[in-house]
């Protein structure tokens, strides 16, 4: 069983596989805790109920596959929850999964009031699925270990692992 996280600056949206590693499913929306402390203990907690073996982080690039704000604080929060796991943790290539969600839950009829408690849990379904496809499709892992980010990720610069993640090279 794997754990897909997306992080957002008020919420953190949890997903996790089936026992087969095919499906991603919905879990909770964890309020963030700038110090880091209570959401990472949520997490480490769904992580050890959950048996989980690998927790999957969605790295946000812009669409132009640089950096921004938001990537700096994803990448922040993956590390601190690798240091605070004992499985591995994955940066993902999330470009538009809050967009993908917002489309999901309005095709399911979900109004933008109603969406804010689930959104969050939708993105990360969307960031743990592509990660299982891409695995399945490819046959290594998506997305690059938390341990390697320091080295593969220098600030100002793109992740040289994103396009590895199944989408064609343009």
């Amino acid at each position: 069983m794997r754990v897909g996280v997306d992080v957002g600056k008020a919420r953190i949206g949890l997903a996790r596989s089936d026992a087969h590693g095919l499906l991603a499913i919905p879990v909770e929306t964890v309020g963030r805790d700038h110090s880091g402390s209570l959401d990472v203990a949520r997490i480490v907690a769904v992580v050890a109920e959950l048996d989980a073996v690998e927790v999957v982080v969605g790295l946000p690039l812009a669409l132009s596959g640089n950096r921004t704000a938001s990537t700096n604080d994803a990448v922040g929060f993956a590390e601190l929850l690798a240091r605070s796991l004992a499985v591995p943790v994955r940066l993902v290539d999330e470009r538009l999964s809050t967009v993908a969600a917002q489309s999901v839950l309005r095709s399911a009829g979900r109004k933008a009031k109603t969406q804010k408690p689930v959104i969050d849990q939708v993105a990360a379904v969307i960031i743990l699925q592509h990660a299982l496809d891409t695995e399945r499709t490819l046959g290594t892992p998506a997305g690059t270990a938390v341990d390697l980010v320091r080295d593969q990720f220098p600030a100002g610069s793109p992740p040289a692992a994103a396009p590895n993640e199944g989408q064609p090279q343009r």
